[in-house]
């Protein structure tokens, strides 16, 4: 018997949109700051938030009980309702209007944008884009969409059998920022963004599970990374668009590589490993 399309289990599905708040305390962006070896942090109450460091902000912490065996929450309002559902976090885009300011209370609308079922190599998929908009003084600053896929069951990815932790990536890019996530940096990431996917942190359970040979980097660090990128070398530019994917996972252990340059009125990134030259790509237009 052939199962269900995914599209039958969300024909139904229109949740609402939820606000939530936040006092845009500069705690989170002193924590990030410290997670990243920067010497001081990246701002300071009434400074602007550097680019996606508003995932810091605004964060959910569900009871024990609703969370999953893998770590994931069993039911959210924007979690389609799938048998045996699978995430994974694939993109998305920012638009910032103004900054969005530590130490001013903020408030987020999160919204459904769209929901695409669609075929790829290891069977159906459902792209859920859920759109995100900060708000600041009753003000516009920040316009977000992620792309999340969706799938039922688990697919069969192709990765390394072991971790190599000795060879780096080359490049002769002129934008370059070298990283060697460990375990102990991806346990505080993930404390400092609500996320207690297993994954990220229990070794056991990626290689038996999951079929991973180590501990997976979360995909929201190399976009973090390309940005950062951007920061150091272009300290006087606003961003003022931004539009990232999440291609292939790398693992703790893997040297890593955020790589670009300028072009045209921006700049174009890339996250790589000896491994693979593109496993996040980024491209920014400044304001």
């Amino acid at each position: 018997m052939q199962p269900a399309p995914l599209s039958s289990y969300v024909e139904t599905w229109h949740p609402g949109p939820v606000t939530a708040h936040d006092p845009m305390d500069p705690g989170p962006t002193a924590a990030v700051s410290a997670l990243l070896d920067l010497p001081s942090p990246a701002a300071g109450a009434g400074d602007p938030l550097p680019p996606l460091w508003q995932w810091f902000h605004f964060l959910h912490w569900p009871a024990q009980h609703e969370l999953g065996p893998d770590g994931h929450l069993r039911d959210a309002r924007f979690l389609p309702p799938l048998p045996d559902r699978q995430r994974m976090f694939a993109g998305g885009r920012c638009r910032f209007l103004r900054p969005l300011r530590l130490g001013e209370p903020a408030e987020r609308v999160s919204s459904l944008g769209s929901v695409t079922p669609k075929h790829g190599r290891s069977g159906e998929l459902l792209f859920v884009t859920e759109r995100q908009e900060f708000r600041q003084s009753g003000r516009t600053c920040l316009v977000e969409e992620q792309d999340i896929v969706y799938r039922s069951g688990r697919g069969s990815g192709h990765h390394p059998a072991a971790v190599d932790d000795r060879t780096a990536p080359d490049s002769e890019e002129p934008w370059q920022l070298r990283h060697q996530p460990d375990p102990t940096l991806l346990f505080r990431l993930s404390a400092l963004t609500a996320n207690a996917h297993r994954i990220h942190y229990d070794a056991p359970y990626c290689r038996d599970t999951e079929g991973y040979p180590g501990l997976v980097v979360h995909g929201p660090l190399l976009a973090l990374l390309m940005l950062e990128v951007v920061r150091r070398e272009s300290p006087g530019r606003q961003v003022g668009a931004l539009s990232f994917k999440l291609l292939r996972p790398a693992f703790a252990g893997e040297h890593l590589l955020a790589e670009g340059g300028p072009s045209g009125a921006g700049a174009r990134l890339r996250t790589a490993t000896h491994r693979d030259a593109r496993h996040a790509t980024a491209e920014v237009t400044f304001a």
